[in-house]
């Protein structure tokens, strides 16, 4: 990646217009921002799988392993990521392409830790690593196919994007509210609603990138793509984890 290449924001910007950049940029700006996306997932299944490695389960806890220090280190390591997630987005007009970039992998890194412990508890829970793997297909399925949506649908998803964002933080407070409630049916309600949410905020996310609305926004087709990146990793990982909840909290034992 090159050091934050400048663009006039004229082309970026012509979809405030009504007019879609040529194809061959829209597929510029999908292209790269899936590639991110793509190694940043890969780079948190293998943390994920470098916290299970060598950790025993047994009826009194966890122990050996990486997990083991997650777990123990639980509470900075989600604050972290939600720092890093939050302010990557809050300043990258202000950064270089290069840090943006590295603040998404060590965000990507993270969120490994925390995917191996999730991952390993609903193995625990429901007796089979079934569930991880349907959760996946399953998650993998709804995103390609809401990105397919977003990236070749004629129809403006601008006005869908604005209500999905506040059904998102409407979603958050509903689940600080059922940690205290601790109610199975909201559990399973939030959880639908979560992986609509966040499909639909894929087909939008997509067709923002396509339309060049992140170029415009950062002047950097770098910037733009790092962003992209983190947006549809967030997408995808959210509807997988929501999944998880679904497919995980029945009796499958």
């Amino acid at each position: 990646m090159s050091n934050d290449s400048r663009y006039s924001g004229g082309s970026y910007a012509a979809d405030q217009y009504g007019v879609r950049p040529a194809a061959a940029l829209s597929t510029a700006f999908l292209s790269q921002a899936f590639m991110w996306m793509f190694l940043g997932l890969l780079l948190s299944a293998f943390i994920a799988f470098l916290v299970q490695n060598g950790t025993t389960v047994t009826p009194y806890g966890v122990t050996g392993g990486l997990a083991e220090t997650v777990i123990n280190l639980w509470l900075p390591l989600i604050i972290a990521e939600m720092v890093i997630g939050i302010g990557l987005q809050v300043a990258i007009t202000k950064i270089n392409a290069l840090t943006a970039l590295a603040l998404f992998f060590v965000y990507a890194a993270l969120n490994g830790l925390t995917f191996g412990v999730i991952v390993m508890a609903v193995e625990v829970n429901t007796g089979t690593s079934a569930t991880v793997f349907e959760a996946f297909i399953c998650a993998s399925a709804m995103f390609g196919g809401a990105a397919l949506y977003g990236a070749v649908t004629k129809r403006s998803l601008t006005n869908m994007f604005g209500y999905l964002a506040m059904a998102t933080w409407g979603l958050f407070v509903a689940i600080l509210l059922n940690l205290l409630l601790n109610n199975g049916v909201i559990d399973t309600v939030i959880s639908i609603a979560g992986v609509i949410i966040f499909t639909a905020l894929t087909a939008s996310t997509v067709q923002r990138i396509a339309r060049g609305q992140f170029a415009a926004m950062t002047g950097s087709m770098e910037k733009a793509s790092v962003l992209g990146a983190l947006l549809l990793y967030l997408e995808f990982v959210n509807i997988f984890l929501f999944l998880l909840r679904l497919f995980g909290g029945g009796g499958r034992r």
